[in-house]
């Protein structure tokens, strides 16, 4: 075995999201799409699986496993139904950061209903007005006894409405990242409410609102970390974020190569096969090479973030910016080979090249990865 085989324990575990992505999730994807429907009966299923919690400490109930791993799962379940990995990334991510970052206290209080997808969370970063730029937020939260109250809106929140738990980021203090903190808001709580569910060009299988606090009484126990450090959380949450939706645009770009693949093997014109062309087979053969390059610097991306290294934000930039611009290319040549079906809902390359499009402007734009990277290489 090289340093570039997947364990046998890593081979099982794609092995188990890859079936149950072909029986719970890709029959099903298409509907869920065409009506907007969440399937939150799949997403507790698959948490049945470990998979609401993937990087969860086994401590508090969750798989305990590295982010390769987790970025194998995203993979597997994004060939079926990108949104739906998506979704279940994000919840990852609120799970891990109240298991990282929050006390003993908040994770006995909220863990083991995520760890089952009882109750799911959302990351509540982005603002109306601050998106790339982060550490202008304004959502406050002022300190009142034993209470922060919390005013302000949050917007592109995946599973806002829907979800019930909310770890938001929310200023403290004053202007710039230093003055940010992380707190777990509840959607029960007095104050909350969701704007209308935003209509979208993919991603429909899950909803996306803006969360609107008005005045929310928030107990001090909710902070998560300590006054002041929340955009440091946000940003360690990013860094395997990014990987998921990497690796989801992985998974969806390979079910599209797959079905290109197919298709052509079956359409003909001109007396022969599509496939049969030279044209087809080098779009093929560019398709797959660029494929199997973004995927192998993701793996190597997450390993790093695992292990912590000290270059693990870079890579995992690189690996974000490289695996999302590749997955739409490779869609969008998927699409070209189908000709004018590819176009239509019949086949499923539509979806995928509406659900993977987003995924170069969230977990921060491409165009951010970049100015992340260079500022890596200008500080050596």
């Amino acid at each position: 075995m090289s340093q570039f085989d997947l364990t046998e324990d890593q081979l099982a575990i794609q092995e188990m999201a890859q079936r149950f992505t072909a029986d719970a999730i890709t029959p099903h994807a298409a509907e869920w799409d065409e009506h907007h429907h969440f399937p939150r009966d799949v997403v507790k299923a698959a948490a049945e699986l470990g998979f609401g919690a993937i990087y969860v400490s086994e401590g508090s109930g969750g798989i305990g496993l590295g982010r390769l791993e987790a970025a194998l799962i995203m993979e597997a379940m994004a060939y079926g139904c990108p949104s739906t990995s998506a979704f279940i990334s994000i919840h990852n991510m609120a799970s891990w950061m109240i298991d990282t970052f929050g006390s003993a206290e908040l994770k006995t209080r909220y863990l083991p209903d995520m760890v089952a997808c009882e109750r799911l969370g959302s990351y509540c970063l982005t603002e109306p007005g601050s998106g790339s730029d982060a550490a202008a937020l304004k959502t406050k939260a002022v300190r009142d006894g034993d209470h922060y109250v919390v005013s302000g809106s949050k917007a592109f929140i995946s599973g806002a409405g829907e979800n019930e738990i909310y770890v938001t980021m929310v200023r403290t203090g004053g202007e710039g990242a230093k003055g940010i903190s992380c707190l777990v808001i509840e959607k029960d709580m007095a104050g909350v409410s969701f704007g209308a569910n935003e209509k979208k060009l993919g991603w429909r299988s899950q909803p996306t609102r803006q969360v609107n606090f008005d005045n929310v009484r928030v107990p001090v126990e909710n902070l998560v970390g300590a006054e002041g450090e929340g955009f440091k959380i946000a940003m360690s949450g990013l860094d395997g974020g990014r990987l998921n939706i990497g690796a989801c645009s992985l998974g969806g770009a390979q079910r599209c190569l797959d079905e290109a693949i197919a298709y052509t093997r079956d359409r003909r014109q001109f007396g022969q096969r599509i496939v049969d062309f030279q044209a087809t087979q080098f779009t093929l053969a560019d398709m797959e090479t660029e494929l199997q390059a973004a995927r192998t610097l993701l793996y190597a991306a997450a390993a790093k973030v695992t292990a912590g290294a000290p270059d693990k934000t870079k890579f995992a930039a690189m690996a974000k910016r490289l695996a999302t611009d590749t997955g739409s290319a490779v869609v969008d040549r998927a699409l070209q080979l189908h000709g004018g079906y590819g176009y239509l809902q019949d086949y499923p390359v539509e979806r995928f090249f509406r659900d993977l499009r987003v995924h170069r402007i969230l977990e921060g734009t491409n165009e951010i990865m970049r100015v992340i990277i260079a500022r890596e290489l200008l500080r050596q």
